[in-house]
Order: structure tokens, then sequence, then C-alpha cells
């Protein structure tokens, strides 16, 4: 079974980015690399992303990694702020009810897209 149905498929995948973003956008280091972003646009991008990462259908239609992240290595991001994405991504998993092994699993898949993301 993929982590994908795990964690319990699209209601599950919706329902973190529906408590992500809302921290983000109140985050003092983070916020900044959304403004003027729209936000509903990007958790239906991202809510493709994350199905495909996380072995579910594969709806994703937009840009690479590395591409889609230019205007964020721009705006600064570094190893500092994808740390802080990564703890308060967690910190929702938990929040959300994500048992521990399955949580790892999610942050795994999402730091390994470290390296596109900071362009390093």
């Amino acid at each position: 079974m993929a982590l994908y149905d795990e964690i319990g498929g699209a209601p599950a995948v919706r329902a973190v980015l529906d408590a992500f973003y809302p921290r983000v956008i109140a985050d003092p280091m983070l916020s900044p690399f959304f403004l003027g972003v729209d936000l509903e646009r990007l958790k239906k991008t991202q809510e493709g992303f994350l199905s495909m990462a996380l072995g579910g259908p594969n709806t994703y239609a937009g840009r690479g990694l590395h591409d889609g992240h230019a205007r964020t290595r721009r705006r600064g991001a570094n190893e500092e702020v994808f740390d802080h994405f990564l703890v308060i991504f967690s910190g929702v998993l938990v929040d959300l009810g994500v048992p521990e092994g399955k949580r790892r699993e999610v942050i795994a898949i999402v730091e390994d897209a470290r390296g596109q993301v900071l362009n390093v």
C-alpha cells in the first residue's frame, strides 16, 4: 500500500495543506516567501505534487522542483529556512495524528527535495 493511502489519501493531503499554509503565513521566517502568492492555487499544485510524491495518483502538472522554487531562492531560501519549513510541516503532521513512523516517511520524502529546492 502506498504511503499516500496509509496516511488517508486525498482528504489527509488536503487537511495537511489546509493546516500548513496558515501557519506558514503567520510565521515571520516563512511568510516573506509567500508574499503575492495565490495560496489556493498553490495548495492545488501542492496537492498534486504531494499525492504523486507519496505514491498516490499522479495528477501533478506543475514545474519541476528546481524551476518552481527559483523565486524562493531569489528571496533568500537557505538551509535554515528549509529546516524551519520542515519543523512546521512536521508539526502539522503531529497535530493531525499522523503516526510517528509514517510522519518520518513523509518528512524523508520532503527532505529528499532539499537539493532541488535550494539548488545545493
